[in-house]
Protein backbone atom coordinates (compact mmCIF):
# COMPACT_ATOMS: atom_id res chain seq x y z
CA UNK A 1 0.00 0.00 0.00
CA UNK A 2 1.06 3.44 -0.92
CA UNK A 3 -0.21 6.62 0.93
CA UNK A 4 1.35 9.79 -0.47
CA UNK A 5 0.58 13.21 0.48
CA UNK A 6 1.40 17.07 -0.92
CA UNK A 7 -0.07 20.44 -0.59
CA UNK A 8 -1.30 22.53 -3.44
CA UNK A 9 -1.31 26.68 -3.32
CA UNK A 10 -3.78 28.14 -5.22
CA UNK A 11 -4.17 31.76 -6.09
CA UNK A 12 -8.36 32.08 -6.97
CA UNK A 13 -9.84 34.72 -8.58
CA UNK A 14 -12.91 36.37 -6.51
CA UNK A 15 -16.26 34.54 -6.28
CA UNK A 16 -14.59 32.35 -9.25
CA UNK A 17 -14.48 28.52 -9.96
CA UNK A 18 -10.81 27.36 -10.47
CA UNK A 19 -9.92 23.72 -12.23
CA UNK A 20 -7.45 22.07 -10.25
CA UNK A 21 -8.29 19.35 -12.13
CA UNK A 22 -4.34 19.54 -13.77
CA UNK A 23 -2.69 19.89 -10.27
CA UNK A 24 -4.48 16.79 -8.85
CA UNK A 25 -3.41 14.60 -12.01
CA UNK A 26 0.23 15.76 -11.23
CA UNK A 27 0.03 14.48 -7.69
CA UNK A 28 -1.69 11.33 -8.21
CA UNK A 29 1.07 10.68 -10.83
CA UNK A 30 4.10 11.44 -8.35
CA UNK A 31 2.33 9.28 -6.07
CA UNK A 32 3.23 6.53 -8.59
CA UNK A 33 -0.47 4.61 -6.98
CA UNK A 34 -2.29 3.23 -10.14
CA UNK A 35 -4.91 1.78 -8.73
CA UNK A 36 -6.51 3.56 -5.34
CA UNK A 37 -8.13 6.56 -4.34
CA UNK A 38 -7.27 10.18 -4.60
CA UNK A 39 -9.23 12.54 -1.76
CA UNK A 40 -8.80 16.57 -1.71
CA UNK A 41 -9.73 18.81 0.97
CA UNK A 42 -9.40 22.02 1.30
CA UNK A 43 -7.98 23.70 3.87
CA UNK A 44 -10.59 26.85 4.65
CA UNK A 45 -14.10 27.35 5.53
CA UNK A 46 -14.94 29.97 2.70
CA UNK A 47 -13.87 28.12 0.10
CA UNK A 48 -14.87 24.43 -0.94
CA UNK A 49 -14.23 21.78 -3.76
CA UNK A 50 -16.78 20.46 -6.60
CA UNK A 51 -16.61 18.28 -9.10
CA UNK A 52 -18.45 19.83 -11.83
CA UNK A 53 -19.06 20.03 -16.16
CA UNK A 54 -15.63 21.17 -17.80
CA UNK A 55 -17.70 21.57 -21.25
CA UNK A 56 -19.73 24.18 -21.06
CA UNK A 57 -18.78 27.36 -18.76
CA UNK A 58 -22.61 28.62 -18.77
CA UNK A 59 -22.75 25.40 -16.27
CA UNK A 60 -20.75 27.33 -13.80
CA UNK A 61 -21.81 30.68 -14.00
CA UNK A 62 -25.38 29.32 -13.63
CA UNK A 63 -24.09 27.91 -10.27
CA UNK A 64 -22.85 30.38 -9.21
CA UNK A 65 -25.53 32.73 -9.76
CA UNK A 66 -27.82 29.59 -7.85
CA UNK A 67 -25.73 29.91 -4.97
CA UNK A 68 -25.67 33.73 -4.71
CA UNK A 69 -29.84 33.40 -4.23
CA UNK A 70 -28.97 31.11 -1.61
CA UNK A 71 -26.53 32.93 0.30
CA UNK A 72 -26.79 36.58 -0.87
CA UNK A 73 -24.52 39.21 0.96
CA UNK A 74 -27.80 41.49 1.70
CA UNK A 75 -29.15 39.03 3.81
CA UNK A 76 -29.12 40.02 7.85
CA UNK A 77 -25.87 38.02 8.53
CA UNK A 78 -25.00 38.21 12.57
CA UNK A 79 -21.62 37.42 11.70
CA UNK A 80 -19.84 40.17 9.97
CA UNK A 81 -16.54 40.45 12.03
CA UNK A 82 -14.24 39.91 8.09
CA UNK A 83 -16.95 42.37 6.12
CA UNK A 84 -20.54 41.74 4.40
CA UNK A 85 -19.13 38.64 1.95
CA UNK A 86 -18.08 36.66 4.84
CA UNK A 87 -20.09 35.09 6.29
CA UNK A 88 -22.36 34.21 2.88
CA UNK A 89 -19.15 32.86 1.62
CA UNK A 90 -19.15 30.60 4.64
CA UNK A 91 -22.78 29.38 4.09
CA UNK A 92 -21.86 28.93 0.56
CA UNK A 93 -19.06 26.60 1.37
CA UNK A 94 -21.85 24.62 3.75
CA UNK A 95 -23.91 24.47 0.37
CA UNK A 96 -20.93 22.86 -1.13
CA UNK A 97 -18.17 20.42 0.27
CA UNK A 98 -14.61 20.81 1.52
CA UNK A 99 -13.55 17.56 0.21
CA UNK A 100 -13.95 15.20 -2.53
CA UNK A 101 -12.94 11.90 -3.74
CA UNK A 102 -11.95 10.26 -6.89
CA UNK A 103 -11.06 6.84 -7.72
CA UNK A 104 -7.32 6.27 -9.41
CA UNK A 105 -7.12 3.74 -12.22
CA UNK A 106 -4.16 2.85 -14.31
CA UNK A 107 -2.32 5.67 -12.67
CA UNK A 108 -4.76 8.59 -13.65
CA UNK A 109 -7.92 9.99 -11.90
CA UNK A 110 -11.17 8.27 -12.75
CA UNK A 111 -13.56 11.28 -13.40
CA UNK A 112 -15.90 11.26 -15.95
CA UNK A 113 -15.15 12.30 -19.94
CA UNK A 114 -17.20 16.16 -18.70
CA UNK A 115 -16.16 15.83 -15.23
CA UNK A 116 -13.26 18.25 -13.43
CA UNK A 117 -12.83 18.92 -10.09
CA UNK A 118 -12.95 23.14 -9.22
CA UNK A 119 -11.56 24.81 -5.98
CA UNK A 120 -14.45 27.63 -5.81
CA UNK A 121 -13.56 30.64 -3.79
CA UNK A 122 -16.55 32.17 -2.22
CA UNK A 123 -15.29 35.34 -0.95
CA UNK A 124 -15.47 38.90 -2.74
CA UNK A 125 -11.66 39.18 -3.19
CA UNK A 126 -8.92 37.27 -4.34
CA UNK A 127 -7.27 34.64 -2.05
CA UNK A 128 -4.45 31.80 -2.01
CA UNK A 129 -6.11 28.64 -0.97
CA UNK A 130 -4.41 25.39 0.61
CA UNK A 131 -5.73 22.27 -0.58
CA UNK A 132 -4.19 18.74 0.80
CA UNK A 133 -4.19 16.05 -2.05
CA UNK A 134 -3.80 12.34 -0.15
CA UNK A 135 -3.22 9.17 -2.76
CA UNK A 136 -3.84 6.03 -1.46
CA UNK A 137 -3.56 2.50 -2.94
CA UNK A 138 -1.19 0.10 -5.19
CA UNK A 139 1.31 0.50 -7.51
Amino acid sequence: MICYQDELSIQTRPRALCDITGELARVVAASGVRTGLCTAFVRHTSASLVIQENADPAVLRDLGRWLDQLAPEGASWEHSAEGPDDMPAHARSALTRSSESIPVSDGRLGLGTWQAVYLWEHRARPHRRRVLVHVAGTG
